[in-house]
């Protein structure tokens, strides 16, 4: 394991040309790996290496906004809504001939993959999501929270307004630069580090996908008609019932949910983890090696599930 860059390629899926890195031999188990913001794909390069050497082949696409993708039309609408972001991963999967995955992320990722996992089970063995449970709606997000609850989610509200689009599209680096430091208040990473994630910035659409994801959740912005249906099944809160890990950083300075808020929700094989040692938000990042150990396990939770499916049927025969 180098943590180098990895080469990257690109291919079309749905209305997207996907850029995407795909490392780790071809013939291996399929993981899928889903960054947030303001992240990129190079969050996982580390992690990605550590599974490629344990036989994985890792797929890491950069979300509809960020690096080299693009949308194939002018005109197609720059929705950053929840399901939008799933749908997006299963046409990613269908382009790659892929039938399932270890579908593991932070941030927006981790909201994905609950999503991939809760909808389109048959395409998830297994998930890690950090932070847990984040499938979300307008309705859940119309409920007021206590003051400090409200504060941690200061840049919402920016985004809310025409000014708050106007600063984020000025101030993109600044802006990414300073929710890094306050979501991993304990994470010292270098100017190389955060270069390197920050060219992803510069997508032509970033600003309207980051504006939407957020004025979306405030039911300041409509989503696509064509995604109701699956929105009005994440707003019931959907249990999942796939092999899952949830991690949580020691020191993640970003809102998120506490553990036993969410452990209901997961029916089928779990396991709560805690990445310690001053872990912030970005969790894939700063600790790659738990992070991969994690994908490692929920692989092998899987694995002993279809064993036993096998086993039992054999019994009933």
């Amino acid at each position: 394991m180098n943590g180098e860059q990895p080469a990257l390629a690109h291919i079309v899926a749905g209305e997207l040309e996907v850029e995407y890195a795909d490392v780790g031999p071809s013939t291996g188990p399929a993981v899928l790996l889903l960054h947030g913001w303001p992240y990129d794909l190079h969050a996982f390069d580390e992690a990605a290496a550590l599974l490629a050497d344990a036989g994985y082949r890792v797929l890491v696409p950069n979300l509809r906004g960020f690096g080299g993708t693009r949308f194939l039309r002018e005109d197609a609408a720059r929705n950053g809504e929840q399901a939008v972001l799933a749908t997006d991963a299963v046409a990613f999967l269908d382009a790659l001939g892929v039938a399932d995955a270890i579908v593991a992320g932070f941030d927006w990722g981790a909201r994905t993959a609950n999503v991939l996992a809760a909808l389109w089970p048959e395409r998830v063995r297994g998930q890690v999501a950090v932070s847990g449970y984040l499938v979300g709606s307008q309705a859940a997000n119309a409920q007021p929270l206590p003051p400090a609850g409200e504060l941690a989610w200061w840049y919402q509200f920016y985004f809310a307004t025409e000014r708050g689009r106007a600063g984020y599209d000025r101030y993109r680096d600044d802006f990414a630069r300073l929710i890094w430091e306050t979501a991993s208040p304990q994470w010292r990473f270098d100017e190389a580090t955060f270069q390197r994630t920050a060219g992803s910035f510069a997508n032509p659409d970033h600003v309207e996908i980051v504006i939407h994801n957020y004025r979306w959740r405030l039911g300041l912005a409509d989503g696509d008609p064509a995604l109701a249906d699956l929105e009005d099944r994440l707003a019931a809160r959907p249990p999942i019932a796939v092999p899952t890990i949830t991690l949580e950083g020691d020191a993640n300075g970003a809102p998120h949910p506490d553990a036993a808020s969410y452990r209901d929700v997961f029916t089928g094989p779990y396991e709560h983890r805690v990445a310690t040692g001053g872990v912030g938000h970005d969790l894939p990042q700063e600790a790659p090696q738990a992070f991969a150990d994690a994908i490692v396990a929920v692989d092998r939770m899987a694995r002993d599930g279809s064993a036993r499916a096998v086993a039992e049927g054999a019994r009933d025969v």
